[in-house]
């Protein structure tokens, strides 16, 4: 790769040998070994706790090891997206790392510098001779992406540290200070199965080429949502006529839009044409509309080999409505913050299981009143559909501290490097700073990184020059802290 800065250049070599080991979340375990390994070889100390976060601790460079210890935090999991046709197996595949016009990609999947790039600073880091700090300790945790469960899990006695650096932000230049909260519904949608009527066809319905990205950062973009398109095209479908749902699934991860989806119906022979028609009438009508967000948009209708089992009309009907009046977008925006969403719903995943339809979706919010008002609106709707409904423990959103003297400092060492007042925020994503700052009383923090576009997509990128600024950027802002 042809790159001027030369940390940089160290910075993506690390950061392709994380992309070696997979590490979907709750699959963490390779690359905590491979990282305690890294430790122990190099003469660091690490430890783990009872689900194995990591914490590697490194000594203060000479001059500094009266100075408070800092620690720079990251989650080791990555969410694992892959466009329709890719092979690759995110249980074994490593992930190649490609330079295109100044950014860094990967091919047909996630790229995982959401969070691998923290890692990789941080190995570069810790074996940097010209870059002077205080004591550190890298927190690396497991399974942020799924819920944030090992910062949940995290003991009050796991770090000695209270000025935290989370290098999970992705806009270089600005400083977070905030974040939504969250929570997760599961509904579940019994059903009878029944022997499909005689004279009736099978059919796939099938919605993809979405762009999909990720349910906090990307929600107000308004993207289409694939298990929406699908249920708009199936509701569309049984206006004209009797529909028999035999299976439906759609979208992979609790906090990625859903990308493609699917559905297996049953219709009568005769109605089949017309059908069709209706599916490349409504496909011209969703591609116009979403011409900006999903310029990929697909829809299409093909004969299927269907099983012999279908919901009935009415079981059908009932699905299918409870998929339209389930809420996905912005549900609400600040009142104090202009153009930060306040709370959200991501209609995230559907699949059919044995006699029974699961449905999971997303709420966030940086209020948690409101998060748990959105919430009990899912609930009852689910009750009016007949459907059981579990709502997750969630966590809790991040407060702002507008006073913090680590923001004070970040400011003053961005100001005396780029002569310019840096953009700080309050995001409407999910970050680890609030959990952990309500488990370690006087933990001062903010979230920094380098810019990553399109995270939780197979178009996630990750800006080069970026990755160059942010170094530059924590070196003098760890030499500052003495």
């Amino acid at each position: 790769m042809n790159i001027d800065h030369e940390m940089t250049k160290t910075i993506i070599e690390w950061f392709e040998k994380v992309n070696e080991i997979p590490r979907c979340s709750k699959n963490e375990k390779a690359i905590c070994e491979w990282l305690a390994k890294w430790a122990e070889e190099n003469g660091f100390s690490a430890k783990t706790d009872k689900v194995e976060n990591l914490l590697i601790e490194v000594p203060a460079s000479p001059g500094y090891e009266n100075s408070p210890v800092v620690v720079l935090q990251g989650h080791m999991d990555m969410v694992c997206e892959k466009t329709k046709g890719s092979n690759h197996d995110f249980e074994k595949d490593p992930i190649p790392v490609r330079l295109d016009d100044g950014w860094l990609k990967a091919e047909s999947t996630t790229l995982g510098a959401d969070n691998g790039i923290a890692i990789a600073m941080a190995l570069a880091l810790a074996l940097d001779k010209n870059t002077p700090h205080p004591p550190l300790e890298f927190l690396f945790t497991v399974d942020e992406e799924t819920g944030l469960t090992g910062a949940t899990a995290l003991e009050s006695d796991f770090l000695k540290g209270r000025i935290l650096l989370n290098i999970d932000s992705e806009d270089e230049g600005v400083f977070t200070v905030g974040c939504a909260g969250g929570k997760d519904a599961s509904v579940t949608i019994p059903f009878n199965p029944v022997t499909t009527p005689d004279g009736y066809k099978s059919f796939k319905i099938i919605a993809g080429g979405m762009s999909g990205g990720h349910s906090g950062v990307d929600i107000h973009e308004q993207r289409a949502n694939a298990i929406k398109i699908l249920t708009r095209t199936l509701h569309t479908l049984m206006s004209k006529g009797d529909l028999r749902l035999a299976s439906i699934e759609g979208g992979s991860a609790h906090n990625a839009i859903p990308r493609d989806a699917e559905a297996v119906v049953f219709m009568p022979a005769a109605a089949a044409d017309l059908a069709k028609q209706l599916v490349d009438k409504l496909s011209g009508v969703l591609a116009a509309e979403h011409a900006k967000t999903d310029p990929n948009l697909s829809l299409m209708m093909v004969a299927a080999a269907g099983e012999n089992q279908v919901l009935t009309t009415e079981e059908t009907r009932r699905v299918i409505d409870f998929l339209l009046a389930y809420p996905h977008g912005v549900a609400f925006m600040s009142n104090d913050i202009e153009g930060l969403v306040e709370t959200s719903d991501n209609l995230a995943t559907v699949k059919t299981g044995a006699s029974k339809i699961e449905i999971l979706s997303s709420q966030r919010s940086s209020n948690m009143d409101k998060l748990n008002f959105l919430t009990d609106q899912i609930a009852g709707l689910a009750r009016l559909a007949g459907a059981e409904v579990e709502i997750g423990d969630g966590y809790p959103a991040w407060k702002p501290n507008m006073d913090s003297k680590l923001l004070v400092k970040c400011k003053e060492v961005f100001m005396g490097m780029f002569g310019k007042e840096p953009i700080v925020e309050i995001i409407h994503a999910g970050l680890e700073c609030g959990i952990i700052g309500a488990k370690y009383d006087g933990m001062d923090m903010i979230s920094i990184g380098p810019t990553i576009k399109n995270p939780h997509s197979p178009d996630e990128m990750i800006d080069v020059e970026s990755i160059g600024k942010f170094w530059d950027f924590l070196a003098a802002l760890l030499k500052s802290i003495k």
